[in-house]
């Protein structure tokens, strides 16, 4: 009888006799064929970049005839030649400009079209996001033709007023915090919809009890939307400040770097060493530093953040 059971209640065998072995290496063959492409193109065009931008920042490259070893004096000129230290004080400047203005401004408004109460936040939300689509380059130019003196629509609604608001990008004072400005309405609305899928993340049943409690809607704002956003305000804060040390469209096209360089950034500086100066590995050691610089900040908001939501946890 015990016989009879085993017999009936015997495993089947694997079809085609293939061991698990053989099926999980077969799996992963099979995912790694997937990823090939995606990871040709990577190790092309990214990779490899990478590595020969390392390897002439170490160089005199030009771009013509022979390149010839140079160590670090590249990198020794990074932190000591006037121009590139005139374009980090800029960078910086356009950062302080630009990132705390556009995570308030998406902060402020995504809070207002995720309020349930608001009429067509649908078409709110859209509207606020079109400006992210059009090309930073496009949005400039419109920009520029705006705030020209002479013809710009902007002097002349303002001249209705008694304002006469000058040629702002020909302005040393003005130039940058306009080309700061128009940055921050170009892509704030990117930020804006991150921070509403972080609102739309925080339970409701924290306001309602923070409400029955009788805390006021600062209170609220402060004690429950603030520390639940912590996660989403430093992704935010790290991609708005990286696209801050990245500032070149809007600049190349309103002012060229002008006037007097007062903005001048270091990818402008990376650009016009690289291609117009043909100083390929001065430009490369500017790339790099930069790149660290970009890392060390990411690593320090990460570091702030996250102790911060362990502390509220």
């Amino acid at each position: 009888m015990a016989t009879i059971t085993q017999r009936r209640y015997r495993p089947a065998p694997q079809l085609g006799g293939r061991t698990p072995v053989g099926s999980t290496r077969r799996t992963s063959l099979t995912a790694l064929a997937f990823l090939a492409p995606a990871l040709v193109i990577l190790l092309v065009f990214v990779a490899w970049p990478m590595l020969s931008a390392l390897r002439l920042s170490f160089t005199d490259a030009s771009g013509f005839g022979q390149e010839e070893y140079v160590g670090l004096d590249n990198y020794v000129r990074v932190f000591t030649d006037p121009d590139v230290l005139q374009a980090m004080g800029n960078t910086a400047y356009y950062a302080v400009l630009f990132t705390p203005t556009a995570i308030i401004a998406a902060l402020l408004l995504a809070l207002l079209v995720n309020h349930r109460r608001l009429p067509g936040r649908g078409a709110f939300r859209t509207v606020l996001f079109l400006p992210f689509i059009v090309s930073l380059a496009v949005a400039a130019f419109a920009w520029s033709y705006l705030l020209d003196p002479q013809i710009g629509l902007l002097n002349h609604w303002l001249r209705v007023f008694g304002i006469q608001l000058g040629n702002v990008l020909q302005d040393p004072a003005l130039a940058m915090p306009t080309v700061a400005l128009v940055a921050v309405w170009k892509s704030f609305g990117f930020y804006l919809v991150i921070f509403i899928a972080g609102l739309q993340e925080i339970p409701g049943s924290l306001y309602e009890a923070a409400r029955v409690d009788g805390a006021t809607a600062w209170q609220r704002f402060r004690h429950i939307t603030l520390p639940m956003l912590s996660n989403t305000m430093a992704f935010v804060m790290i991609v708005a400040l990286i696209a801050a040390l990245q500032a070149f469209d809007q600049i190349y096209v309103m002012t060229g770097g002008g006037p007097y360089g007062t903005t001048q950034t270091v990818v402008m500086e990376i650009y016009t060493s690289g291609f117009k100066k043909l100083e390929l590995g001065f430009a490369s050691a500017l790339s790099y530093v930069l790149l660290l610089v970009t890392l060390v900040l990411s690593l320090v908001q990460f570091r702030f953040f996250g102790r911060r939501e362990k502390d509220a946890q």
